[in-house]
């Protein structure tokens, strides 16, 4: 995949504090979430089609589960997908990869997901300052594209930096919008078959996590 720089480095902002999406950024879950309502919705004889998982990309397990059975038109019941899904991806993620990353966390999924997915990477997402689940979380009141988990993670680092001081990295068009309207900014690493128009939201776009050069944003340099 050949990206294009949404922004020139001459238009980025020094930042002061780092969040991370988990789901297709720092995890490698999106082939894992596909397989899984790939299998749902072939068993009701329905298609998971790209269009509709670039509407589920970065969203809050809730909102899956409701946009897929609206979309897909399944025979069933938006809470009987969730329980589905929730249980077949508890299983399928206990050992998914992690993302080829130099290195707050701010993730779609709830708490007991996010347990079961990083219970093999403990030391890795011990490194976090902290982890906000906001599929659980009660400080998150709207999930992505809303810019609601970014404030409440922003708030959680003790000195509180202002959403300006903090620099975002996302996959999903959903997460990038909801930390642009947090007053972040953002770079957006994202998924093959995310169309480029749904990438201009981003204050940067890039093809790969070891692409990142935080120095461009004020930060000090990954070392080898």
């Amino acid at each position: 995949m050949n990206r294009a720089v949404i922004s020139t480095k001459a238009a980025f902002k020094r930042v002061t504090h780092l969040i991370f999406d988990m789901d297709g950024l720092l995890l490698d879950t999106e082939g894992i979430y596909t397989q899984v309502i790939t299998n749902i919705a072939k068993r009701c004889g329905k298609v998971y089609t790209t269009d509709v998982r670039l509407k589920l990309l970065g969203t809050k397990e809730v909102d899956v589960s409701k946009i897929a059975v609206r979309e897909m038109q399944l025979p069933m019941t938006w809470q009987e997908f969730q329980y589905e899904f929730a249980h077949n991806s508890s299983i399928m993620l206990r050992k998914c990869p992690l993302m080829p990353v130099p290195m707050a966390v701010a993730t779609s999924s709830t708490q007991e997901g996010m347990d079961y997915k990083t219970e093999h990477l403990s030391e890795f997402f011990s490194l976090f300052h902290h982890k906000v689940a906001g599929g659980t979380d009660p400080d998150v009141k709207h999930g992505k594209p809303s810019p609601d988990i970014f404030l409440v993670c922003a708030s959680r680092f003790l000195d509180k930096p202002k959403p300006e001081d903090c620099l975002v990295l996302e996959d999903a068009p959903n997460g990038v919008r909801g930390a642009i309207d947090a007053g972040m900014q953002c770079v957006m690493i994202p998924d093959p078959e995310v169309p480029p128009e749904l990438c201009t939201h981003a204050t940067q776009v890039i093809d790969s996590m070891t692409k990142i050069k935080p120095e461009d944003f004020g930060l000090p340099p990954f070392t080898n």
